[in-house]
């Protein structure tokens, strides 16, 4: 795929931020105070961050979406997805911005399908070799059946830059003919169990579709999207009865689309079985965040993803027949679409992101238990994107196989374990403050606590705000109880930040350069990388402890005490 360099605008842009964000940090502290009670549990933390995605899925069998998928699949093997848009588009599998391929389906002269599994194939064996597993979208639309109108363009013609109208094409009509669909989908399915077994498939989710409430990905009507996913879900559990599905993965909470949705598979008639209901095993819609480029500087927007998550949660509790039913955020990112730069974006590349992601997980969290929702999963849609300029300004989790910082969050992510312990700070922004409002004021200084089951405790803390700009570190003293007697406990702490695990300000110091040798790939290979540190032994009397750090402006820290 050839190189395609960030417009002149966009870098111009990107260096200023770049020299904004080594200036010198103010020197004066302000004073934190965090308490971790490892005696009183408040419930189950679910790991919600272990799903990810992309729309490019040919990525994931190239030579750093092979080293990705490892990264992901390390951080809890069997138990990663991974969700990706144009799995049974038509082409020759050369990947591209927003696109993809694999000819699963074509038709011979006479109007008889033909199917190749072996793009497809090669696509999940790259997940299932490196520990991750399906999130199986079941789409787009094959050109052999799009209803486009004839002299429609089968692929886009979008590129970084041009309108977004133009993501339009063949690809995302209705079928001409829905039993040729669904045929299409049982065949996919049975040989997914023939080739991985019935097992391994039954822990995938299989979903239909993506975004369509919107023009975008979906040009056909709410019915006609109904009979598809109908169609295809039926599809499904011809091939194998017991298969986990659901959708629809719209876009946003999805308005009077999703309330329609909702309606149509609890009592509406089905269109391929006639019965009463669609089967559902769960539900997705998507929330996004909305950053902006003011000052001088990105200002994030938090506060519409989260509502947007509270609004989705509402919908589906407000059915009683749903209520119960698991909720995966299908995407779940700080703006829409990963494959646009642009000034307002430029926050994708250092610790903005990753700090971000710190604070916005903690309050999804908050929001399922707010709303007494059963959350399984909260996607980043993020991936990487082949042989592009480093740090060009996109969505991703790795540059040229390096990761970024905000890869490292999810590593910390890994390290928690599934009981979440009482834990206050005093400089943390209530819930309902950042849903409204975001982090325009002070800043966000939170802490989340676990247990792990080997009898470990793990508190992480971040340093976030709005605005991309300089601000002072956070002195934080932290207080522990219920640890138990007398003794003494190690400590083990992991930084992200500007001066640890960052290869973003490794490149900047080394004159960011666009073809880094082989030393120097080493050395942003080694910047990456999330070291621990042993911190000085921590002393325990009556069951108490303190210990004290500093936590810069868009840091992220995790101490694990044993």
């Amino acid at each position: 795929m050839k190189l395609q360099p960030l417009p002149r605008p966009v870098a111009i842009v990107m260096a200023g931020l770049i020299a904004a964000t080594t200036q010198a940090q103010p020197t004066e502290p302000f004073p934190v105070h965090i308490e971790v009670d490892a005696g009183r549990s408040m419930g189950e933390l679910k790991p919600i961050w272990r799903f990810f995605g992309a729309d490019e899925p040919n990525y994931a069998t190239m030579k750093d979406g092979r080293k990705l998928m490892k990264r992901l699949g390390d951080l809890r093997p069997g138990s990663v997805y991974f969700r990706a848009h144009n799995l049974l588009n038509t082409g020759d599998g050369t990947p591209a911005f927003k696109w993809g391929s694999t000819n699963a389906y074509t038709e011979d002269r006479d109007g008889k399908p033909v199917y190749d599994w072996a793009v497809p194939d090669r696509i999940i064996d790259s997940y299932l070799e490196r520990g991750v597993r399906p999130y199986l979208q079941i789409g787009f639309m094959p050109q052999a059946l799009s209803s486009a109108k004839p002299g429609t363009p089968y692929q886009h013609s979008w590129r970084p830059g041009f309108a977004y109208d133009l993501i339009a094409g063949g690809w995302n009509a209705p079928p001409k003919d829905y039993a040729k669909w669904a045929e299409l989908v049982f065949q996919w399915t049975r040989h997914c169990v023939e080739r991985y077994g019935r097992e391994e498939v039954l822990r995938w989710y299989f979903e239909v579709w993506n975004e369509p409430n919107g023009p975008a990905y979906w040009t056909g009507t709410q019915e006609e999207f109904n009979k598809l996913h109908d169609y295809a879900i039926d599809a499904v559990r011809r091939a194998l009865p017991e298969a986990r599905v659901g959708g629809p993965d719209v876009a946003g909470s999805g308005g009077a689309f999703m309330d329609a949705f909702l309606k149509h598979v609890v009592s509406g008639r089905n269109h391929a079985t006639g019965q009463i209901g669609t089967p559902t095993d769960f539900l997705a819609f998507h929330a996004k965040g909305s950053p902006r480029f003011v000052d001088g500087h990105v200002r994030m927007g938090m506060a519409p993803q989260l509502s947007g998550i509270a609004n989705g949660f509402q919908k589906i509790a407000a059915v009683p027949e749903l209520k119960d039913k698991p909720i995966v955020i299908g995407e779940n990112d700080p703006e829409g679409c990963a494959a646009c730069p642009g000034p307002q974006n430029a926050y994708r590349n250092g610790t903005m992101y990753s700090s971000y992601t710190a604070a916005s997980y903690k309050r999804i969290w908050q929001l399922a238990d707010r709303h007494q929702v059963n959350l399984e999963g909260a996607l980043t849609w993020a991936f990487t994107f082949e042989d592009q300029p480093w740090f060009a300004g996109y969505r991703q989790l790795a540059t040229n196989g390096v990761d970024l910082p905000v890869l490292n969050i999810f590593r910390m992510f890994a390290k928690l374990g599934p009981t979440q312990l009482r834990a206050t700070s005093d400089a943390e922004v209530a819930l309902e403050d950042i849903v409204a409002n975001g982090v325009r004021g002070r800043p966000d200084v939170g802490v989340l606590a676990t247990r792990t089951p080997d009898g470990k405790i793990a508190v992480m803390t971040w340093h976030y705000h709005d605005d991309d700009a300089s601000g002072p570190d956070a002195a934080v003293s932290l207080k522990l109880a219920g640890l138990g007697g007398q003794a003494t406990r190690s400590v083990t702490q992991w930084r992200v930040d500007k001066a640890h695990a960052n290869a973003f300000t490794a490149w900047q110091a080394m004159g960011a350069p666009q073809a880094p040798d082989a030393k120097q790939y080493a050395q942003l290979e080694a910047a990456s990388v999330m070291a621990p540190a042993a911190l000085p032994a921590l002393a325990v009397a009556n069951g108490s402890a303190t210990l004290s750090f500093t936590l810069p402006r868009q840091g992220v820290s995790l101490l694990v005490i044993e």
